[in-house]
């Protein structure tokens, strides 16, 4: 009896264990890593040479973040790692223009990766998000119509930094809520 009470609480912790909500690398090192993000970004913007400001033509998806808000766990665990997994894709992009230290975009990259990577791994293996269509156009709008149409200069680099920052900023509030949820 007592040795059946063992093992049904060894397989519920397993369970618990593996479950999307129980993500021990989100709830320590989220956070931090992304407050690192958010400081390389600011390094960047100390490091840029006089640039003028530049209208954003691309609006800024709120309504996907609000949609989210409402969604379950894994949903907003997807959503946070197309985020990172976009905004990397952005920063590997021609940023020769930018009058950024080439150190500091390797370690911005190297860290939002490892965010998506562990992330990833948090969502577990039985779940296959497909990715929100609305939320890879707007990346491939700020792609196209800001870098690209602006011949990736350093106001167009401007731009990108300041929508990555924002992005950031709402996936940290996206995993929070995920972590006052717990």
């Amino acid at each position: 009896m007592i040795s059946r009470v063992f093992f049904a609480c060894l397989f519920l912790g397993l369970v618990t264990a593996g479950s999307s909500l129980s993500c021990r690398w989100m709830d320590h090192k989220f956070k931090q890593h992304n407050e690192e993000t958010l400081n390389l970004l600011d390094t960047m913007a100390n490091n840029s040479t006089n640039i003028t400001e530049v209208e954003v033509t691309v609006a800024f998806p709120n309504h996907l973040y609000h949609q989210v808000s409402k969604s379950s766990a894994e949903d907003k665990l997807a959503f946070t790692v197309q985020i990172l997994e976009e905004v990397a894709a952005l920063f590997e992009e021609d940023h020769s223009a930018a009058s950024w230290e080439d150190s500091t975009v390797r370690n911005f990259l190297n860290i939002v990766n490892k965010q998506a990577e562990e992330l990833h791994s948090c969502i577990g293996s039985h779940s296959h998000k497909k990715k929100t269509t609305k939320l890879h156009m707007y990346f491939k709008r700020l792609s196209h119509h800001i870098l690209k149409e602006m011949g990736h200069s350093a106001e167009a680099w401007e731009v990108i930094r300041k929508e990555a920052k924002a992005h950031l900023m709402r996936a940290e509030q996206l995993a929070s809520s995920l972590h006052t949820a717990n």
